[in-house]
């Protein structure tokens, strides 16, 4: 909770950025800010603590910025919220190496401290779909990339990603992308989706 205090305190540091789904991400926010001359003490998915507290023309100069880049500064608090849930989401499915043995509504819930079933009905109001089903479209997503990959056996993918069974996993895939995971592997399947497009 100290932590999170200390955060609070210095909120006003803190921009919140939309649309950072992945390292690469992390490097062009990076990049663009030193570029106005600022100096970020880090830079993570959906934010940047800087060293500068940014007036209101700071904050308009670093949005247009980001957005040449696709990213947006976001002001709402409720929104800011958002982000983090997702951004929590896809670097647990997508950027952890070790399988997913862990229960996803604790881990959001201490992760942002906040009772999951807060963070639950707020992901609903504010994006239209439930918060398991997009737990459910980021796994299915990086199920996808991991079969196009082909390096892993569907028991392998189904293992990494905390199914219990290849068949749980095999009906979330088609519920979700009306196709088996072998006629997706077959290339019968619709394209990948950029990570900040699922659930869309």
């Amino acid at each position: 909770m100290t932590a999170m205090r200390n955060w609070e305190k210095h909120s006003s540091h803190v921009l919140h950025i939309k649309n950072m789904v992945c390292p690469r991400c992390i490097t062009a926010v990076r990049n663009c800010l030193e570029s106005l001359g600022l100096h970020p003490q880090s830079v993570e998915l959906g934010t940047a603590i800087l060293d500068e507290t940014p007036d209101d023309d700071l904050r308009r100069r670093v949005d247009e910025a980001l957005s040449t880049l696709g990213f947006k500064l976001l002001d709402d608090p409720r929104t800011q919220l958002t982000e983090q849930i997702k951004n929590a989401v896809i670097e647990l499915v997508h950027y952890r190496d070790e399988p997913i043995k862990i229960n996803f509504s604790q881990h959001l819930a201490d992760r942002l401290h906040r009772d999951y079933s807060q963070l639950s009905k707020l992901f609903s109001e504010t994006t239209g779909m439930t918060l398991e089903k997009y737990v459910i479209a980021q796994k299915i997503e990086r199920a996808k990339e991991l079969l196009t990959y082909d390096e892993l056996t569907l028991s392998e993918i189904a293992d990494q990603l905390g199914y219990s069974s290849t068949a749980y996993l095999s009906t979330q895939f088609k519920s979700v992308t009306g196709l088996t995971p072998t006629d997706f592997k077959k290339g019968k399947g619709n394209q990948r989706k950029a990570l900040n497009e699922v659930g869309n």
